[in-house]
């Protein structure tokens, strides 16, 4: 057995150490620190052995539900969850909370802008400087004939744009918020109506000449419209916080051998 990395006890309890290694490919590390998987692995199955004798403590029996897309819990799963349904103590959330994060956080509750604008694209690698250079300066050229001439825009981008929107004259449709790359709905944002954008635009795809035909901004989402979603989060919160307060006094409660589950695992970004 590797001593750093042995069986951990619960309880009285075995959990072997390959169970827990088998359960650390679930868990993401950094390459050097492959540790941190496999103790966050036993901490996991540390918390479910404990819940499952919590159950049988409590004589409840399984009772598994239907899920989505036709699964159901296994008998475990319903146990561990008729033990966190019964114990946990999650506090009820309040119109007032709700109420205070829209009025502290209005801006992410807007109705998303919508554009629609035209382009042409000269499809280039990102790492092909040279052309990404020539196709700066095809554009460029492109833009002062298109400053003179509004109506080329079209024709030109029937005969160069490498997108499939050049048999519309470059128009792309109605677009929203998040549904381009972040660099190309910068320059979204930052056009009025009508306005063409004076310089290329460089994004993964190549460079392109824009042009904002219609633009709609995003509407303050009254708080109505938006109570429901808020309650549903900060519910969510709750049950984390109170699932994480009850694993936690199981776990302090308990005769663990094999990992020393005082000390914080580090966080690994997933």
């Amino acid at each position: 057995m590797n001593p750093l990395m042995p069986d951990v006890i619960v309880n009285g309890e075995t959990i072997p150490s390959a169970v827990i290694a088998a359960e650390a490919q679930n868990h993401n590390a950094p390459q050097d620190k492959p540790g941190w998987a496999w103790k966050a692995a036993a901490r996991a199955m540390v918390i479910r052995a404990l819940l499952l004798q919590e159950a049988g403590r409590l004589g409840l029996k399984p009772d598994p539900l239907m899920l989505d897309g036709d699964k159901q819990e296994t008998e475990d799963e319903s146990l561990i969850r008729a033990v966190l349904e019964q114990e946990m103590d999650i506090p009820a959330v309040s119109a007032t909370e709700c109420q205070f994060i829209y009025d502290t956080r209005k801006e992410i509750f807007r109705s998303p802008n919508l554009f629609q604008p035209a382009h042409i694209l000269f499809a280039v690698k990102p790492e092909d400087k040279e052309a990404r250079d020539v196709a700066k300066k095809n554009a460029s050229e492109f833009i002062t004939t298109i400053q003179k001439n509004s109506k080329a825009f079209a024709d030109i981008a029937k005969s160069n744009s490498d997108c499939p929107s050049k048999d519309a004259g470059g128009t792309l449709g109605q677009i929203g918020t998040g549904d381009t790359v972040p660099e190309f709905e910068v320059v979204l944002d930052i056009l009025a109506a009508g306005d063409l954008h004076p310089e290329p635009v460089e994004t993964r795809f190549g460079i392109h000449i824009v042009r904002m035909d219609e633009k709609a901004e995003g509407q303050q989402l009254p708080f109505d419209a938006v109570k429901h979603q808020i309650m549903e989060k900060l519910e969510q919160v709750a049950w984390a916080k109170a699932a994480q307060i009850y694993t936690q006094d199981l776990v302090n409660g308990a005769d663990v051998e094999g990992i020393d589950l005082s000390k914080p695992i580090e966080t690994v970004v997933q």
